[in-house]
């Protein structure tokens, strides 16, 4: 499978460059956004641009109904197919998006974490969190260490694997994160300060372009996944006078600040990529060359 990565946190503007990257090596982008999978929310979750989807054939935007549920195993079908068609007309299939799981699923492979099971998790859930968390403490206190123990569904979950897969949690991520297969992968990297900027500017052009509306029209049956998408339950709650326009702004930014942090915490602990630094001073000839120079030092790329 011949690709090339482009991955980063939320607003490092890794889905313009790659468009450009694209239109110059003459490849073509798979998304590797989970929520930019989805029709009808193009707004809120920043997808392509009209002009950045002229630059090159882009795949997997849109793709899904908001209906439709989502996880890493069914993008990752849905992506192999795509890369695969890609490369069958030898062209460079380049990735690009922020949602970690989905982008491992294609570098290292599906994880081998075991299926979650009804019985177990609702004999879990009738436990109370301090019961849950000395459970885990005893079956696995490494991976206790590892996970947000305020929030019962991680540590119920993080229990199922441990009971389930016959071994710690904690043992089997170990695994699957030890694996390290060899793959062309580059990272945006801006300062925090930059990030924060542009996320933030983001948000008041993502209202300006019409957010509300896009998400007035949403139907009231979309799926969990679709409903995590940063923005929706925000402009939801401004829509029935919960919240007013301004703290609905400044909820968005919030998260959105919240969710590339996690993002830059993620792509941290993946090696094979390398991390390209933007600085707020480079005009966009600049981010491109700094881009094309590093793909140039890697192999079998074009």
């Amino acid at each position: 499978m011949r690709a090339l990565y482009i991955v980063g946190p939320t607003g490092s503007g890794k889905s313009s460059l790659a468009s450009d990257i694209a239109g110059k090596l003459g490849g073509e982008i798979v998304n590797g956004d989970a929520f930019q999978l989805y029709k009808d929310i193009e707004i809120v979750t920043a997808s392509p641009s009209k002009d950045e989807l002229a630059k090159a054939p882009h795949h997997l935007y849109g793709r899904l109904d908001l209906t439709e549920e989502s996880n890493a195993s069914k993008y990752s079908i849905l992506a192999k197919d795509k890369i695969a068609k890609i490369n069958a007309n030898n062209k460079l299939a380049i990735v690009t998006g922020g949602s970690g799981l989905y982008i491992k699923s294609l570098t290292h492979g599906l994880s081998n974490l075991p299926a979650s099971d009804p019985k177990v998790r609702e004999e879990l859930d009738q436990l109370p969190l301090e019961k849950l968390i000395e459970k885990l403490n005893v079956i696995d206190p490494i991976g206790a260490q590892t996970i947000n123990l305020k929030n019962k569904r991680y540590v119920i979950r993080a229990l199922e694997i441990s009971l389930l897969g016959g071994k710690p949690m904690s043992e089997v991520k170990k695994e699957w994160k030890n694996k390290n297969p060899l793959f062309n992968g580059i990272i945006i990297d801006r300062s925090r300060e930059e990030l924060y900027n542009r996320i933030n500017s983001r948000v008041i052009s993502m209202f300006k372009s019409g957010a509300t509306e896009e998400i007035r029209q949403l139907p009231d049956n979309i799926s969990q996944t679709a409903n995590k998408a940063i923005g929706i339950r925000e402009i939801k709650e401004y829509l029935i006078g919960k919240i007013t326009l301004e703290e609905s702004i400044s909820t968005i930014q919030k998260s959105s600040r919240n969710y590339a942090k996690r993002q830059i915490t993620w792509f941290k602990r993946e090696s094979g990529f390398q991390k390209v630094c933007l600085n707020v001073e480079d005009d966009r000839e600049s981010e491109r060359k700094k881009i094309i120079t590093t793909i140039n030092s890697m192999q079998n790329v074009n």
